[in-house]
C-alpha cells in the first residue's frame, strides 16, 4: 500500500474541507420548485437533500434562508431539507437578492468559512445575485449545480455560466461529498458517505 502524502492543513486546503466551506441554502420552497423547468423536480429535491445530508455528515456550518414566509405570501422550506437540517433557523426576508438582507449578510459572516457551497432556486435569479455579491466581497463561491435549477434549460445555462465567468467554481453533488470526504481512512464517515451516495443514486 502506498504511503499517504503529507496531511494538508484542511483549513487552508484549496479544495473544499470540512473545515473550511460553509453551505448557504437559499429558497427550497413550494412555489420555487413548482416553478423550475429545467430539470425534474423529484431528482433536484433528492439532489439538494443529498447535499444536505452530506452537510450534516461533515459538520459544516449551514446557513438557510427563505423569502416572503413572514408577510404570508409564500410557504416555508420543504419538509425534506427541514427534516435533515433539524435544528437550523431560516432567515426570512422579503429582498430578492439575499445578500441584502443584514440577516442574512451576518449569518453567512457568522460562519467564519471563506468558501461557500450554494445551492438556491432559482438558478438565474436567487442563485446568481447573491454568489455573485459574495465573490465581490472576496468569497469563493461553490453552486451545487444538479441541485439547483433554472425556470428554463436556458436560463439554468446563463445563470451558471454568468457565475462562471464572475470566479465561481462550480460542483456536483457527488463531486462534492468525495472531496470532503477524500481519503477513505477517515472511517467515521465512510458509513454516512455510502448512505448518502447510494440512496439518492438508486433513487
Amino acid at each position: 500500500m502506498a504511503s499517504p502524502a503529507a496531511i494538508r492543513d484542511p483549513v487552508t486546503d484549496h479544495l473544499l474541507t470540512p473545515q473550511n466551506a460553509a453551505l448557504v441554502i437559499i429558497d427550497f420552497q413550494p412555489v420555487q420548485i413548482g416553478s423550475i423547468a429545467s430539470m425534474d423536480r423529484r431528482t433536484l429535491v433528492a439532489n439538494v437533500t443529498a447535499v444536505a445530508r452530506t452537510a450534516r455528515l461533515y459538520g459544516l456550518p449551514v446557513v438557510l434562508s427563505t423569502v416572503n414566509v413572514a408577510t404570508g405570501r409564500n410557504q416555508p422550506t420543504i419538509h425534506q431539507l427541514t427534516e435533515v437540517l433539524g435544528d437550523a433557523v431560516a432567515i426570512d426576508r422579503t429582498a430578492i437578492n439575499a445578500w441584502e438582507d443584514a440577516g442574512f449578510i451576518a449569518a453567512v459572516a457568522a460562519t467564519g468559512r471563506r468558501k461557500r457551497i450554494m445551492v438556491a432556486l432559482s438558478t438565474e435569479v436567487c442563485l446568481v445575485f447573491p454568489a455573485l455579491d459574495a465573490m465581490a466581497a472576496g468569497f469563493e463561491v461553490y453552486p451545487v449545480v444538479d441541485a439547483v435549477g433554472g425556470t428554463s434549460a436556458e436560463a439554468h445555462r446563463a445563470g451558471l455560466e454568468r457565475l462562471v465567468q464572475a470566479g465561481a467554481k462550480p460542483t456536483s453533488w457527488v463531486q462534492l461529498i468525495c472531496e470532503l470526504q477524500r481519503d477513505w481512512n477517515r472511517a467515521a464517515t465512510v458509513p454516512g458517505f455510502a448512505g448518502i451516495v447510494f440512496t439518492v443514486e438508486g433513487h
